[in-house]
């Protein structure tokens, strides 16, 4: 391995009894990138983190984070990242400012620069108004913005996010991401897991984990490129479910999903295929509104690569 990335593993292992949490997941994380590791709920990504940030020892292989490998320096590599876990950790019944101060000296911030470090959080967290509010009074895209400037206190070169915007509203999704733009500008190495597939478009390079693998690697356009085959139809309609169990039984249609409130349908005939479609819905009573073929989007992407694998196991 090489300490010129600011992640590597090899064939990293985790296993909780007979049960395998992370599989054999081959990774490398360059210095200064965002980092996307995607997948649902379940998927062994927290528990990959967890063992990159020195929380969990591995059951075998082997991971090196910041040139410093995790089953001798855990403790080492724990003061040199950040880490932002999945659920709020900082605590409800202090202030703002006191939740920064607090995290100061855990961290080990020099006492000379924690006013200079509390004063950079709170601007870049726009939190400056809000410093002597109660946290536990902030909504939850406020405390996913504390939190992150808590983690970063101690001006780590690598940072891991945990799933940071996880249950917070679309605008606040949009304005963190903001925020980490801002970090990775400055040459940090951010690595955010998500079960948001919109959010990988935002990152360098996305790693797609499903059952504990990491089934495929690559930037947004290279992923999205593999499906170029692909022919894929948005439609809006009057009945989703009506629509999906009519376009199923038709010649010709591989795959149906529900995207937002439409269907996204992949017709081995593309476009071509766009007025059989629309006969069909509408002799079954359904009336479509829209219906345009379009470039794959990163879902698409993450639907077709799971399907490929279940039809490995079945």
């Amino acid at each position: 391995m090489t300490t010129e990335n600011a992640v590597e593993t090899r064939e990293l292992v985790k296993r909780f009894g007979a049960f395998v949490a992370v599989d054999h997941v081959n990774l490398v994380v360059r210095r200064g990138e965002i980092f996307g590791f995607l997948g649902p709920n379940g998927a062994g990504k927290s528990t990959t983190i967890r063992m990159l940030c020195g929380l969990l020892q591995p059951t075998s292989g082997e991971a090196i984070v910041g040139g410093l490998n995790v089953a001798t320096d855990s403790e080492r590599i724990k003061q040199r990242i950040g880490y932002m876990s999945q659920k709020f950790s900082l605590y409800d019944d202090l202030k703002v400012e006191e939740n920064i101060d607090f995290f100061s000296g855990i961290y080990g911030v020099p006492r000379e620069r924690r006013a200079e470090r509390k004063a950079y959080v709170l601007r870049m967290a726009g939190l400056e108004e809000r410093s002597t509010s109660m946290t536990r009074l902030l909504s939850g895209g406020w405390k996913q913005r504390l939190a992150l400037g808590c983690a970063i206190l101690h001006e780590p070169r690598i940072l891991f996010l945990d799933e940071p915007t996880s249950g917070v509203d679309p605008i606040a999704r949009r304005t963190f991401w903001d925020l980490i733009y801002q970090l990775s500008a400055a040459g940090n190495t951010i690595f955010v897991s998500t079960h948001y597939m919109d959010e990988a478009e935002y990152c360098h390079r996305v790693a797609l984990m499903y059952r504990a693998r990491i089934i495929a690697i690559g930037t947004p356009a290279e992923l999205k490129s593999s499906l170029a085959h692909h022919n894929i139809l948005h439609l809006e309609v009057s009945d989703v479910l009506s629509s999906m169990k009519l376009l199923e039984k038709m010649p010709g249609i591989s795959d149906v999903a529900v995207f937002g409130g439409g269907l996204h349908v992949t017709a081995a005939q593309g476009s071509a295929a766009i007025p059989q479609i629309r006969a069909e819905l509408q002799s079954g009573g359904i009336t479509v509104s829209e219906i345009e073929q379009i470039p794959p989007s990163m879902e698409d992407v993450f639907v077709a690569m799971i399907e490929e694998e279940e039809s490995k196991v079945a």
